[in-house]
Parts: C-alpha cells; structure tokens; sequence
C-alpha cells in the first residue's frame, strides 16, 4: 500500500510489537498505517544469526487476533520460522503496513499532532506509537580499539554462521542469553571456547514441574485480586538495572538450562571481565567466581518467591522445586594470551544502544530510554511500546507487550476487546 499524506495514527515499526498495536488499532475502527523500513516483514527476528532459536516457548507466538494453533506449543522456533510466523501475523490481521518506509524525522506540530517525514514522504498524523523495540546500535566497548589489529572482531548483530569465522579459538565477551548461547553453539561445532563472563544471571528451563515461562507469562498477566506480579520498573534501586543482559536459558536441542559451571567442566574457557589490553595480553578482572556466585542466586533472589506465591494464590497443583545444584569451581585466570590460546576471532555480545536520531523531541533519558509510564509520553499523543523494561521484565517479551499495547488503546480513549491470553 501507498504512504497517505494524513492519518489518525501512524505506528513506527512492523515486528510483533507493532502489529500487536496494529490490532488494537483495527479493533477500534482506528485509520492508522504501520511503517516498516526493511522490506520484508518479520521484523528484529530478520537480523538474528541463522542457528538462533527462540528462548521461551511457542506458545508465546499467541498474539491477539493470531493464537498459536500448531503441533508443537512446547517446542522452540528458530529464526526463520519466528519470522514467518510474525509476517504471517501481519496478513492475517490484515495490517496496513508499509514497507521500505524509514523515519527520517518526527516533530510536534503547534497546532496538535504530528509532521512525520519518511523516505517515502510526509504523513501528518494525530497520534504516534513507536513500536521499534530498545536494540538499536551494536554497543562496542572501547577497549575493543586496543586488541591485536591481526583478530577477527564483529559483534553479535553481524555474525551469522560458524563457517564465516576464520579457524582458530573464539573469545566471546559477555554472558547474557546471546553470549551463552553463541558459546555453547560454537562450542559444539568444534570451536575452543573462551568467554569473559559479565553479571547476568540464569535461569532454570523448568520450575516446579513447568518451562519458566509459564510462571513468567503469569505474573505478567495475572489478575490483580491475586496480589502478586512482576516488580515495576519504578521500583528497581538504580535504573541501570534496565541494561542488565537477560539470565542464560536456550531453546536448543527442545530446551535445556545453560549453566557457566557445567560448561566450564566440560571444557570451556570462563574469565573474569577484561580489565586491559597489553599487545597480546588481555588483563582479567578477578571477578569470575562472584560473577557465577551471582548467576547462580538470581533466579532464586529475583523470580522464586513471586513464581511461588502465584502457584499457591492460583491454587496451582504443581510439584516441589527439584533443581540440582552444580559445584564445580573454574580456575580464574589473572591473564590471557590471545596468541598462545590459539584465538583469531572475538566475538562482542554486548549489547545495543537506543537511538532516536528522527525523534525531536527532548524525551530521551541519560540511559538512552523514552520517558515513558506504560508506553505514555510527556508528550500528548506519542506512546511507546515494546520496550525493555517498558513496565516490567516482561515488557519486551513475545506475551508482555499485549497488557501494555492495551493499556496504550485504552488511554487513547479506545474501546477496545481484551487481547491477553491466560498463559496457565
């Protein structure tokens, strides 16, 4: 479909956020347009390496208006069938998108809305729902300047296929869901694997008889006579908690735990963070042990009591916690030489920035995040959704995004059916 020059709403973004929006939108008779700037849809998932897989379960593809009605609701997709399954999202709610059409600039106009200027042209519209996700930039640290100019250096958002890397050992940098799961993939391909290990922590892929995610989902969305849910973002101790990497659990091989310990005794490399760089020697920070210290009490100090405390409010039948701890305590080295460890390519999984470079607007804090309170602005007519942390820890995931994309229709006055599913 074609760019029209006015609309009542425009949403930036096509992936599973955008559309979820979209069909909130159709619900209440709303003209809207969806702006996409790939040309195809399926959005972020599109940019992921070929091996990667899903991480919660297939059942989290239920979107409103699109439940998921396949064979294999406990199984986990991988990148090409996430995709489809979003662009097939997309058609089946009939939302209007566009695609090839960037953003190049979005201002407020005096009179009330908004002039959004597109490579395609300039829509005016009444309102604006950002829905692009907080992955943004591929964040490269600055100490990437200083290794050996002979390594292979890409981060996470660029690699694609073991076979692309030149041979050798594979120093990864950072341990939150990417870097976990690049080491254990590259590590089954025959790769040696050394990887700096940073504070996130893990999860298990089961709790208490069921996936995680069951628990999570439910807190997200559980009615609130029930008195419990996710801690709000307005009660993290400091808001660089938002940037925290999201705890190691892999959808691989029909889903399993990642634990850095049982890695490390089957033959991978753990280090501290990298402190410094001296020719071919990396300086270790001597942080490992605190580091899977850390990893190991997160979900227990985070996640289990709340997990608890629904199953017995909901009057859930489900076993005891039969977790097993494992002991094994890696070596922590004070040093790394690259050139004796035999490594040629390092591997960043570091995370993303947050950019906004077509937002005039001064609703950007410190950390890079939209001044928001469930997705409402500051500003009268521009919301968000999608983002990290957006509400809660769920807000980002397949399911968290509906009870806030709802929560947006609502507040602009909307009449809209309820989209949330009940994940139990």
């Amino acid at each position: 479909m074609g760019l029209p020059a006015k609309v009542e709403t425009a949403v930036i973004g096509a992936g599973h956020s955008g559309l979820i929006m979209s069909w909130y939108l159709g619900q209440a008779g709303i003209d809207h347009i969806v702006l996409e700037r790939r040309s195809t849809l399926g959005g972020g998932w599109q940019d992921r390496w070929d091996e990667f897989c899903l991480v919660s379960p297939n059942w989290c593809t239920s979107f409103p208006g699109y439940p998921y009605t396949d064979s294999d609701p406990d199984g986990f997709m991988v990148r090409d069938d996430i995709v489809a399954r979003v662009a097939g999202y997309a058609s089946a709610i009939k939302a209007p998108v566009v695609l090839e059409a960037e953003v190049e600039k979005l201002t407020p106009k005096a009179t009330g809305g908004f002039e959004l200027r597109t490579n395609q042209g300039t829509i005016e519209t009444d309102n604006v729902v950002v829905a692009v996700g907080s992955f943004h930039a591929a964040r490269l640290p600055e100490i990437a300047a200083a290794l050996p100019a002979r390594l292979t250096q890409l981060h996470s958002h660029d690699y694609r296929r073991e076979s692309d890397l030149p041979e050798g050992a594979v120093l990864i940098v950072g341990s939150g869901q990417s870097g976990v799961q690049l080491a254990e993939e590259l590590s089954e391909a025959g790769r040696e694997i050394y990887l700096s290990v940073g504070t996130a922590g893990r999860a298990p892929r089961r709790y208490r008889g069921s996936d995680t995610f069951r628990w999570l989902a439910a807190l997200v969305t559980a009615p609130p006579e029930l008195g419990v849910a996710l801690p709000r973002v307005d009660m993290l101790p400091d808001p660089k908690m938002r940037l925290a990497g999201n705890p190691h659990v892999s959808g691989h091989h029909g889903g399993h735990d990642m634990n850095l310990r049982q890695m490390a005794a089957e033959g991978m490399h753990l280090l501290g963070r990298i402190d410094g760089v001296e020719g071919e020697r990396l300086l270790l920070r001597q942080d490992l042990a605190a580091n899977l210290a850390w990893a190991d009490r997160f979900f227990d100090e985070r996640f289990k009591e709340l997990a608890d405390r629904y199953i017995e409010r909901a009057g859930i039948d489900a076993p005891p916690d039969d977790r097993v701890q494992f002991g094994f305590e890696p070596p922590q080295p004070t040093e790394l030489d690259l050139a004796a460890a035999g490594i040629t390519t390092v591997l960043w999984t570091t995370g993303y920035r947050r950019v906004y470079p077509w937002l005039d607007l001064p609703i950007v804090d410190e950390l890079g995040f939209p001044r928001q309170r469930r997705g409402v602005t500051e500003v009268p007519g521009l919301y968000f959704v999608g983002l990290l942390w957006q509400t809660n820890q769920g807000s980002a995931t397949l399911f968290g995004v509906v009870p806030d994309a709802e929560h947006i229709a609502r507040t602009m006055g909307l009449e809209v059916p309820p989209g949330q599913f009940k994940y139990t």
